[in-house]
């Protein structure tokens, strides 16, 4: 069928479907005669990959709505019965703020309990990690977590998490893809109402142990072994209007951290996120109103997650009193220095202590393991990547040996009772480090600048570039394509190495990516977005100094903007 069959079949069928939204409907029938329109919506399926589901939430195949979550959904349970014995077909379900994801992942849910799988469902929002902690502590074949992540307000997502509660990777994206094309959208989805799920025992709430679980999980990872810090710090949060407040408030303050102020127009679950558009702790407008709120109540330090609370973003005060926010490099680096040298010093440090980050994550991660003895397992882009290691590990008989895992997109994970970044440990680690170096008289910017007079300064940049619509999408391949033509230099420095992850590489799985090793240990990293239509660029530099440093970022910028044009 061409686009407009396909607009036509959903003008028709869409309103008589059991789980029919009137927005879409409405949507439907504003389209109408407007062929830009339906052609974006409908030039193909929203991308299934190893993220699951993500777009804008609309009417369209290429949309983020009820029938698309629906189809979603019966293709996972057909996955699931062809995988599990019918005792083991159990799905964990978890949403955030966003909207429309109660209502997703109600949907969902119906469709689940319509193919006779046992549905396990958050009572209310919850963050990633808990979801991933549900799957594990439940024994469910699979989970579901609605979520754009970071995204803008008009983006809505589905992650898939497998049985071991990590992200599906590629071979299990795949079959379940192959479940889903071969389904007709209105024809072939099995549904039931949620109340109905409910009454029937098929779908239940998730109990409140379960969330308590996580939070004690959580509290275990502490480091500090006996010595004694000071927990009266002034500390400003923000939720961003997402899923943290409840699970980073409770473990903090069991943890005996009372002194938190929370941003007030950020504190409750918002879609529509009115304060940060783009909610999204790596970017300095989000952090803004938590800045001001560092201000006025001269916090020492400042801590925001992202809507489904896997990322964590601080700020902290430098000599001046000034507030400077730490890039996700910089406080993984910090982190990872802080669990190794608090191992060491309580004799906790396993036998074979393991790292593990990503391709762009900091290489400075790599040198500051090898002075601790730590092994480094680089990974794809993708926290689902340092998952799947955890997992590889406990198959090994050596789940004790994971000591730390991040990216350098503000997500850290420091023990193996879930599978994903997990901001909550973040948010409780930070503070722990923050006090433990205050109690000794030293602040995480000078600790840093420590790191640095050992290991050299690093500059790690990321620059995305967007590319809406049908058209960005084959822009986006030609650049890709083009970066692949053969490149010399970027910035007066050589490329020295060109790593191509489309083939495979390394023994990890195929992927559009591109790394240019450059002269002076620097390097370059291209990649397409897994989640969004952007293009985005890594830019590592090493020099003596931060000024020398910057001056070089710009050099590399400047070439390769020309290729954005």
């Amino acid at each position: 069928m061409d686009v407009n069959q396909i607009y036509e079949k959903w003008v028709a069928e869409a309103a008589n479907s059991p789980i029919a939204d009137p927005d879409v409907v409405q949507e439907l029938a504003a389209m109408q005669g407007k062929a830009d329109q339906i052609q974006d919506a409908f030039y193909r399926d929203l991308a299934f990959g190893t993220g699951g589901l993500r777009g804008v939430i609309g009417a369209g195949t290429n949309r983020m709505n009820v029938y698309t979550v629906a189809k979603a959904s019966q293709g996972l349970a057909n996955y699931v019965k062809k995988q599990f014995p019918e005792g083991q077909r159990r799905i964990a379900v978890s949403y955030d703020s966003r909207i429309k994801s109660d209502l997703f992942s109600k949907v969902a849910a119906g469709v689940f309990a319509a193919n006779g799988i046992r549905v396990s469902i958050y009572p209310q929002l919850m963050p990633t990690p808990c979801l991933s902690f549900a799957v594990r502590q439940l024994g469910c074949a699979a989970g579901v977590m609605v979520t754009a992540s970071h995204n803008p307000s008009k983006y809505n997502g589905y992650k898939v998490y497998g049985v071991d509660g990590c992200q599906i990777t590629t071979k299990a994206a795949g079959e379940i893809l192959a479940e889903i094309e071969a389904l007709d959208l209105f024809a072939d989805v099995q549904t039931m109402d949620f109340q109905a799920g409910l009454d029937a025992g098929l779908i239940a709430y998730i109990p409140e142990e379960v969330y308590t679980a996580f939070v004690e999980a959580v509290k275990k990872q502490s480091v500090l072994g006996t010595a004694e810090i000071k927990k009266d710090i002034a500390i400003v949060y923000s939720p961003l209007n997402g899923t943290g407040l409840r699970p980073v408030l409770r473990t903090l303050r069991e943890s005996g951290y009372s002194n938190i102020t929370v941003v007030k127009e950020q504190e409750q679950p918002d879609g529509n996120f009115p304060t940060c558009p783009y909610p999204n702790p790596e970017i300095k407008e989000a952090m803004a109103l938590g800045m001001e709120y560092a201000k006025k109540h001269n916090a020492d330090l400042l801590l925001a997650t992202d809507p489904d609370c896997d990322r964590v973003g601080i700020a902290v005060k430098n000599q001046n009193g000034e507030y400077v926010l730490l890039s996700g490099n910089e406080t993984g680096v910090l982190l990872l220095d802080y669990l190794c040298s608090r191992r060491l010093e309580n004799g906790t440090m396993p036998k074979d202590p393991v790292l593990v980050k990503t391709i762009v994550t900091t290489d400075m991660g790599e040198q500051i393991a090898d002075h601790y003895g730590v092994k480094t397992v680089n990974v794809l882009t993708g926290f689902k990547f340092i998952g799947e290691q955890i997992g590889l590990l406990e198959q090994q008989g050596k789940a004790d040996s994971y000591l730390f895992g991040f990216e350098e997109s503000y997500g850290y994970l420091s023990g193996s009772y879930v599978r994903d970044k997990d901001a909550v440990n973040g948010a409780f680690l930070i503070c722990e480090m923050f006090c433990y170096y205050a109690s000794q008289g030293i602040s995480l910017l000078e600790k840093l600048e420590e790191l640095y007079q050992i290991y050299g300064y690093r500059l790690n940049t990321m620059h995305s570039y967007e590319f809406d619509g049908a058209a960005g999408f084959a822009k986006m391949q030609n650049i890709m394509k083009a970066f692949r033509s053969g490149i010399s230099g970027f910035g007066g420095k050589s490329v020295m190495k060109t790593l191509d992850y489309l083939p495979g590489l390394d023994g990890l799985p195929k992927s559009d990516v591109l790394k240019f090793l450059l002269e002076d240990n620097g390097s370059v990293v291209v990649r397409p977005s897994g989640t969004e239509p952007k293009l985005k660029t890594y830019i590592s530099v090493s020099a003596q100094s931060k000024e020398a440093a910057q001056a070089q970022e710009e050099k590399i910028l400047a070439d390769l903007r020309q290729y954005f044009q």
